[in-house]
């Protein structure tokens, strides 16, 4: 027989209190862990949101957002999650004309000026970010070489003007192409302004070589890597002694240009186109006519004509006739700084030193364009095609003839 004292009746009383509590309180502790879970995982969405949401701006930042409003005085923009940005005032009134373009809903970019206003605002302007945007464009089209059809504007003795997005910029005149480069005889700068301001109003097509935000610079050029490759192996079918029959497609004070194809021109310089003195090509030819031309230089992508070179040289037979000493009659055919060029036959020319005369004045007074007088050669070399004429000593020659 098992006794039960009143000791083991109130510890088996408390075991069973104990069992019915035991599920209770594991209910409680699975509650408080998933309210501890909960409060992690949205500490891990809420790290997860800052993470991935970008800084907020700063000043000179472009940003970008829909148009919400716009009235009389401002236009707002949202910039969400950061605000709303405000375009007033001042900038307002420098974007008028971007404005005019804007409706409710548009996406505009803008450029920070103020993170935060007295009244919440972050302000912004549609000018300054539309001039990072331009140089930016600016900055790629020069990578990529993109070209370009620009209007020339205005001209000075240096290059032309022209104006891209808004922005005007430079074309130096060694950054056209041949058949638009000033070819003036002398680098006379008044006479390459003239030929570069018959360029106002046409249209080129032109590639950006620098482009300089913080200067303010926008260089331009007619060259493009491709072309001027073409260029070059255009070059390498023509030889220096090569003759050919093209056309005149322009002239100048200084030549004419002959089209010796698609894309490339040659230049007969005024003192190629004759053995005689030539003073203005127009007189002996015209645009359209076929000539047959000498290469006689081919040098920076450049080509030099000669017509004189296809006809006898009249100095070679000269040398055979004249010589230093000899008494010869001469046509006075131009003054210069130097003196009086008088021709003794067709090509063949010597000069009259001024200072045989003391000044231009009593030179010119002594000899008269177009007439002849007798002279003296004091100088001839044939092969420099040289040669110089004294009016003096043959006057006194002349005079001691008559006294003797």
């Amino acid at each position: 027989m098992v006794i039960k004292t009143k000791s083991e009746d109130k510890l088996k009383d408390n075991e069973k209190q104990t069992m019915a509590l035991s599920p209770i309180k594991s209910s409680e502790q699975a509650k408080k862990q998933k309210q501890t879970n909960n409060k992690d995982k949205k500490g891990d969405l809420m790290m997860k949101i800052i993470e991935e949401t970008s800084p907020p701006p700063d000043k000179e930042d472009i940003v970008e957002g829909p148009v919400i409003g716009i009235d009389t005085h401002a236009v707002y923009v949202d910039l969400a999650p950061f605000g709303t940005g405000i375009i007033y005032g001042r900038e307002l009134m420098h974007a008028r004309d971007i404005i005019r373009r804007v409706n409710l809903g548009d996406t505009v970019s803008g450029k920070v000026i103020e993170t935060k206003n007295e009244d919440g605002y972050v302000e912004i302007s549609l000018k300054e970010a539309r001039q990072v945007i331009i140089w930016t464009e600016a900055e790629e089209a020069l990578d990529n070489k993109t070209p370009f059809d620009l209007t020339v504007e205005d001209a000075n003795k240096g290059g032309l003007i022209m104006t891209w997005q808004g922005i005007q910029g430079f074309l130096p005149a060694s950054q056209l192409n041949s058949e638009h480069y000033p070819n003036v005889e002398d680098g006379d700068k008044d006479r390459i302004l003239e030929e570069l301001r018959r360029l106002i109003g046409e249209r080129l097509t032109v590639y950006i070589i620098n482009a300089s935000a913080t200067e303010g610079k926008l260089i331009f050029s007619e060259k493009s890597e491709g072309k001027e490759k073409e260029k070059g192996n255009v070059l390498e079918k023509y030889s220096v002694g090569d003759v050919l029959e093209r056309e005149i497609t322009g002239i100048v004070d200084f030549g004419i240009f002959i089209k010796l194809e698609e894309g490339l021109e040659g230049l007969v310089h005024i003192s190629e186109l004759d053995w005689g003195l030539v003073e203005n090509p127009r007189d002996l030819f015209s645009v359209g006519m076929k000539v047959k031309v000498k290469v006689i230089e081919i040098k920076d992508e450049r080509v030099s004509l000669s017509i004189k070179a296809l006809k006898e040289n009249p100095w070679n037979e000269a040398s055979k006739k004249y010589e230093k000493g000899k008494q010869v009659e001469g046509v006075i055919i131009k003054f210069n700084k130097h003196g009086a060029l008088a021709s003794i036959e067709e090509g063949v020319a010597g000069l009259v030193h001024v200072s045989e005369f003391g000044n231009e004045e009593k030179l010119r007074e002594s000899l008269e364009l177009g007439k002849a007088y007798p002279f003296t050669i004091t100088y001839f070399d044939s092969t420099e095609q040289k040669m110089t004429l004294s009016h003096a000593d043959t006057e006194e020659k002349t005079v001691k003839k008559e006294e003797g």
